[in-house]
């Protein structure tokens, strides 16, 4: 949910319907319409034989994520790492705790 400032509205969105919004002045309502949309989207789909889209929130995750950075930054991180007398692993998890 958010607020356009242009539109002076509301705006739902989900993640897993990225091209899918709903707008309106009252933020539940902005909501309503949304689930409404989103209800109705998902019946087309079953009645096409479509893959619906799996929830972000049921899908289930490794833990495990690959992210490639330059070895200069690679350097910069293992020393900031050392410095708190951390695995590199740990330190990265420990930074995006934060996030």
């Amino acid at each position: 949910m958010s607020w356009s400032p242009e539109d002076e509205e509301f705006v739902a969105t989900v993640a897993e319907f990225p091209s899918l919004s709903w707008m309106d002045e009252d933020q539940v309502a902005a909501l309503t319409g949304l689930r409404d949309l989103i209800a109705e989207v998902i019946q087309d789909m079953k009645d096409n034989d479509e893959e619906i889209p799996v929830p972000f929130s049921v899908r289930k995750y490794s833990g495990s994520i690959r992210v490639r950075v330059s070895p200069e930054k690679h350097r910069d991180l293992t020393i900031a790492a050392a410095d708190q007398g951390v695995s590199l692993n740990r330190y990265l998890t420990e930074r995006l705790a934060s996030c």
